[in-house]
């Protein structure tokens, strides 16, 4: 019988299995993983077996191609969770949500989601550690919050990260799925120059890495290699100015909502049909020139706007272990308040839409 998820996560974390007749000649590392809660993957198996945490017969027993024998009897010993390589760092979290299995934090701008290099430390797997500690169940053998998507450092916005293992799996497949099959969905906020010729639209093109340079991505054709389906759709909710009369459209407040999820996706796709996000110097830069044209107090706001313009407002998932709907916002941070303010209120004659 499969041992339960109690039995794999608690304090006695031993299970033990007897061979039927019916699988002898099985693999033992399928075998074992077929007995394990679905969050237990047959790769977390085999590791398990070669770091010599299954007994065959009381004896040791390190080999994944192992075949069964009837009568076998084979203990699995899940071992106690490692510490995290990232230390725990006390910072601050705007926590909207947090129960046994996930924590929903919003994301400031300027924070980096995991430790890379350049960026040991502050970032947010550094504060969930802190923050989180003994609640954390383990993931992959190792105690430490499970990233299932992530932000760009200059972007705000809402974030789910997994505290168990189970909830990772759950968590990870809706992702995977992009909402398909499931509640999950993803809203962003993005200032945009110019005027979008249309007031909805979607921009389905692939990504891939830049061949100018290799920590960019860029739309590509669908045969390169390395090239990744991805589809962001948009709906126009502001124009700068919105007037009737001839008046150029500087700006755009668009929500996009992301079918696919790749890296710098929102930012690269609205480049590519024109409109790149305001502040964005990676992306947007040969628009750097349309801030001199922009009037007084406009200028001086996006000038001081250190990133890009884009917020992740929304996010909407099923909860892995009860499969509620969730969904949460996260209301824009101040930064970017503060630079919409000025575009409402310096551009003259530019009456709301509607």
């Amino acid at each position: 019988m499969s041992p339960s998820p109690e039995e794999i996560e608690g304090e006695d974390r031993a299970s033990r299995f007897t061979v039927d007749a019916a699988d002898a000649g099985a693999r033992l590392d399928a075998w074992l993983a077929a007995l394990m809660p679905a969050h237990v993957s047959r790769s977390r198996v085999k590791a398990l077996i070669l770091e010599g945490h299954v007994t065959l017969n009381g004896k040791a027993c390190t080999s994944p191609n192992q075949r069964l024998k009837p009568g076998d009897e084979f203990a699995l010993l899940i071992p106690e969770p490692e510490d995290a390589t990232p230390l725990p760092e006390a910072i601050p979290l705007d926590i909207l949500y947090e129960d046994d299995d996930l924590i929903v934090v919003h994301k400031p701008a300027g924070m980096v989601v995991h430790p890379a290099p350049g960026n040991a430390t502050g970032t947010l797997v550094n504060a969930l550690l802190y923050h989180c500690g003994e609640s954390l169940a383990g993931i992959g053998g190792v105690r430490r919050p499970g990233i299932v998507h992530r932000l760009d450092k200059d972007t705000s916005g809402v974030m789910v990260v997994a505290k168990t293992e189970r909830a990772h799996a759950g968590l990870a497949a809706q992702f995977a799925d992009h909402g398909r099959s499931g509640p999950l969905e993803r809203f962003y906020l993005a200032l945009v120059w110019g005027g979008l010729p249309r007031a909805a639209g979607t921009i389905d093109a692939p990504l891939g890495r830049s061949p100018n340079d290799r920590l960019k991505r860029a739309v590509v054709s669908e045969r390169a290699s390395g090239s990744r389906h991805a589809v962001t759709h948009y709906r126009v909710l502001r124009k700068y100015p919105d007037r009737k009369d001839a008046s150029p459209v500087i700006a755009s407040l668009v929500e996009c909502r992301l079918e696919t999820g790749r890296t710098h996706q929102i930012r690269v796709h609205m480049a590519h049909i024109g409109h790149p996000l305001i502040g964005d110097r990676d992306y947007g830069a040969h628009f750097a020139t349309k801030v001199n044209a922009l009037p007084e107090a406009i200028r001086e706001g996006v000038t001081a706007f250190h990133r890009q313009a884009l917020h992740a407002a929304t996010l909407s998932f099923a909860h892995p272990a009860t499969g509620e709907t969730m969904r949460f916002e996260a209301s824009l941070p101040e930064d970017f308040s503060r630079l919409l303010h000025l575009f409402e209120t310096a551009v003259q004659g530019s009456p709301r839409q509607h």
